[in-house]
């Protein structure tokens, strides 16, 4: 029998999913579920919004108002509907590439703005849909088909993007590290004003084979060993922090969100009349 937290929030005869076995967009599909659960939102005042690439196939199993929408574009479609329906929560599952790619400019002007939004992005560090591309997440020196001698770019610190555009809250957690994740995407979806939460995610089939990284198991006991809480890396030396992935909540602020403005320029206008 699906779980109760399957039966709430899952549209079952959709089930099982698509994802290649030990894929981890899976477990954080389940954890933005399972963050939406624990704050006790009315399933008909959230919105999930996707685009396109492996992360984006969620919008299709989750049993809310869901938007499966185009390349890159899905913070775009988010803005609309948080400008139509102010009091809907509206969430964003994206991928490395949907949201920092092609869609990387979506994303800096929506932080920018301060929009209330969730941002969940799906880091798998390559595009695993359609092949095995790099992303703009893609280690440097790792492989990927269109880099098979190791990527030369640089990697985007998304945390660090969205705060540097003007996100109130910007966080990163990881597969194995479930109950933190869950808890920085309730921490997001509470904000008010545009929050981005990072999960690193891991695909044995496109990035592990190419990059020599083992099973699905062995990426999860990497995470569990190289995913390191902020707090914690504060004690640490730089030379104990070479190759970690810091993990938890990496930014808060307090700004005006963009629709309360929004409705503020309404007013007025009326007003003048």
């Amino acid at each position: 029998m699906p779980s109760q937290l399957v039966q709430n929030t899952m549209r079952t005869k959709r089930l099982p999913h698509i994802w290649c076995p030990g894929c981890g967009h899976g477990i954080l599909m389940r954890d933005v579920c399972q963050a939406i659960e624990n704050l006790g939102l009315e399933r008909e005042k959230v919105s999930i919004v996707s685009g396109i690439g492996c992360s984006s196939r969620a919008a299709g199993y989750m049993d809310y108002n869901t938007l499966h929408t185009t390349h890159g574009r899905p913070i775009a479609f988010a803005t609309g509907i948080k400008m139509a329906q102010p009091d809907m929560h509206v969430i964003v599952i994206t991928g490395d590439g949907d949201a920092t790619a092609i869609g990387g400019n979506h994303l800096i002007h929506a932080a920018r703005r301060n929009i209330d939004l969730t941002v969940v992005v799906f880091n798998n560090s390559i595009y695993g849909m359609t092949g095995g591309q790099y992303s703009p997440t893609t280690p440097t020196g790792e492989k990927g088909t269109t880099a098979p001698y190791g990527n030369i770019d640089g990697d985007f610190d998304i945390p660090k993007l969205a705060e540097a555009a003007g996100a109130t809250y910007t966080a990163r957690g990881d597969c194995y590290h479930v109950p933190q994740m869950i808890k920085l995407i309730e921490n997001g979806i509470k904000n008010k004003g545009f929050s981005i939460i990072e999960g690193v995610s891991i695909c044995p089939t496109y990035y592990g084979r190419k990059n020599k990284k083992g099973s699905a198991v062995q990426m999860m006991h990497w995470q569990e060993q190289n995913c390191i809480d902020i707090k914690k890396a504060e004690k640490m030396t730089p030379e104990e922090l070479e190759g970690k992935v810091l993990i938890g909540e990496m930014s808060r602020t307090v700004r005006p969100e963009y629709t309360e403005l929004y409705d503020e320029i309404i007013r007025k206008a009326g007003g003048a009349k």
